[in-house]
């Protein structure tokens, strides 16, 4: 026998010996039932999985969550903030049930873990975002998500690590603990002291954590957000650009830039702590809290939802126990008179102060507004201006809403014409009648049915609209909470005008052609919106048309008048 025909028979040997096992894995595996991960939970799992979450080895079980909900501790009593939890919908729920073991996958099917199931259970989601939001209100949006998109169950239970999860952006950047450990030891880093970000940063962020690290003696860590942040910030892409231009203005060696693949929670106090938590992990000894660390801002009536500096004197009194120092940072900002930045309680009384923040930023930007030299580097600016084009040529929605009758697509049909004539972006209109024909033609009129209609249209307007298209939809949407998913999904990145038609209902049936609210009021035509059905009138609708005072022109008229005030069209 030759060598070439010994190392095929060796080869034939050795998959005879092996087939029986994979033959048995790939059975194990079609058997255990398997969960696909939201956007939220790969970013926990990778955290999980790589130490960045060190102690926890898993998903939290009943036991752990309470506990880390009530006071903020593991079963140990080590200091843990954040419940992290793996949440499920009922029908998952009754698919699990009973197996000790699922498989979870990423969007594409790929295998991430294996997870033992240790219990399945409701919980109490008022205490929840009590105990680690501070509040119940739901203008919080990391209430908002646990509210209306975390599922209503919760799994526990140990990982057996698979892979990470797979990432093709910016694969330099993306170290692990371990993998940053080990620059440090080589580079010999004694002190490092980690800045965490989930905005671009500026002039204002280089004197502050110059300062920081000047301070403590310590090398420092830019380490931004690259997970899930707050509806509205500037995507990652793009504040990792900003990043990579900002990092040459360090001294040589004295700034190291990765990035943190976190799903935050906006919730400040405890937040600030979990961060530090996650950064000794990643090796450091040092971590900069600044004012309002992971606060998501105001509510409606402008009160902020987190003192300035609580999250400050939460993350110092537990500093010891976490075994990392905190370095508290008061806000920077611009003295005219001196033209440099100052801490805020330092600056002399009778001197100008200047300062733009993060919310304001990103309006002056969507306004296409100048943004003054003080505040920012050309670099920055550039790159924020390749997302944040000016008005004149910015994506928008258009969403008409309206009873059946009131001229609604009527009014949409000519606007197009009129934005197709007078401008140059791609319009599309999508038109209710339509949208049920070709993209919602299984659905029939259900409460649930005429949402998950009007959320498709949703995602097709932002997707039209953030590529920098006009989308004109128009709908009866008679739900308020549709009408705001869609809102806040279409203004993550573009702009979001509802329009509401307010026709009569009189009106509307006088004018009823086809004969529904006749059917409707005869009992032939069940669950007909405005009879048997409720419409939610619009509470805050940028324009509203009444076209039973109005003929179509004069509607369109009034719609480009906005559409000029806000300086979307010449």
């Amino acid at each position: 026998m030759t060598a070439r025909q010994t190392s095929k028979y060796l080869s034939a040997l050795v998959w005879l010996l092996l087939l029986p096992l994979l033959i048995s894995q790939t059975s194990t595996s079609s058997t255990i039932p398997s969960l696909t991960l939201t956007q939220r939970q790969l970013c926990d799992i990778e955290l999980l999985m790589n130490g960045g979450f060190a102690p926890l080895d898993g998903f939290m079980d009943s036991k752990t969550y309470d506990r880390v909900v009530q006071e903020m501790r593991l079963p140990d009593g080590s200091v843990w903030p954040m419940p992290i939890v793996l949440d499920i919908n009922d029908k998952i729920r009754q698919k699990i049930a009973g197996s000790s073991e699922i498989i979870l996958r990423d969007p594409e099917g790929f295998v991430l873990a294996y997870m033992k199931v240790s219990d399945i259970w409701k919980p109490n989601k008022e205490i929840e975002a009590q105990k680690v939001y501070g509040t119940s209100s739901q203008e919080h949006p990391g209430v908002d998500y646990l509210f209306n998109q975390m599922g209503e169950f919760y799994v526990g239970g140990r990982l057996d690590k698979v892979t990470l999860p797979k990432h093709y952006d910016f694969p330099s950047l993306r170290k692990t603990p371990d993998e940053l450990k080990a620059i440090f030891k080589e580079k010999g880093y004694k002190k490092i002291v980690a800045f965490q970000t989930r905005n671009p940063m500026h002039r204002a962020h280089l004197e502050l954590t110059t300062r920081a690290a000047k301070s403590v003696g310590a090398h420092l860590l830019v380490h931004p957000v690259v997970g899930m942040t707050k509806p509205g910030d500037v995507d990652y892409f793009t504040r990792v650009k900003c990043y990579k231009k900002l990092i040459k203005y360090y001294p040589e060696g004295g700034a190291t830039l990765s990035l943190l693949p976190i799903s935050m929670r906006m919730a400040g106090p405890r937040e600030a702590v979990w961060h530090a938590i996650i950064r000794r992990n990643y090796g450091c000894t040092h971590f900069i809290v600044g004012r309002d660390h992971a606060g998501p801002g105001k509510d409606s009536s402008g009160k902020d939802f987190y003192e300035p500096y609580d999250a400050q004197e939460l993350a110092k009194s537990l500093a010891k126990e976490i075994g990392i120092t905190i370095v508290p940072f008061k806000e920077m900002v611009y003295v005219k008179e001196d033209n440099n930045y100052q801490p805020i309680d330092e600056v002399p009384s009778g001197k100008t102060v200047l300062n733009i923040s993060g919310t304001q930023l990103r309006k002056m930007l969507r306004e296409g507004k100048d943004i003054p030299e003080w505040f920012s580097f050309p670099e920055v600016f550039s790159e924020l201006r390749k997302v944040y084009p000016p008005r004149l040529k910015q994506g928008f929605t258009l969403f008409f809403t309206g009873l059946s009758g009131s001229g609604k697509s009527t009014i949409a049909n000519g606007l197009g014409v009129k934005l197709m004539e007078m401008q140059n972006r791609a319009v599309t209109v999508l038109d209710g009648d339509l949208i049920r024909l070709h993209l919602s033609s299984e659905l029939g009129f259900s409460k649930e049915h005429r949402s998950l209609n009007v959320r498709r249209v949703g995602f097709v307007a932002s997707e039209i609209s953030k590529n920098g298209g006009v989308a004109i939809c128009a709908l009866i949407a008679p739900y308020e909470a549709d009408r705001i998913y869609n809102r806040k999904l279409i203004s993550n990145g573009a702009n979001y005008i509802e329009i509401y038609v307010c026709t009569s209902l009189d009106e509307c049936e006088r004018r009823d052609t086809k004969g529904l609210y006749a059917m409707a009021r005869e009992g032939k035509l069940k669950g007909f919106t405005g009879i048997d059905d409720p419409y939610e009138v619009p509470t805050h609708p940028e324009v509203v048309i009444d076209a039973a005072n109005c003929n179509v022109s004069e509607a369109i008229e009034k719609i480009i008048d906005y559409l000029r005030k806000e300086e979307f069209v010449d």
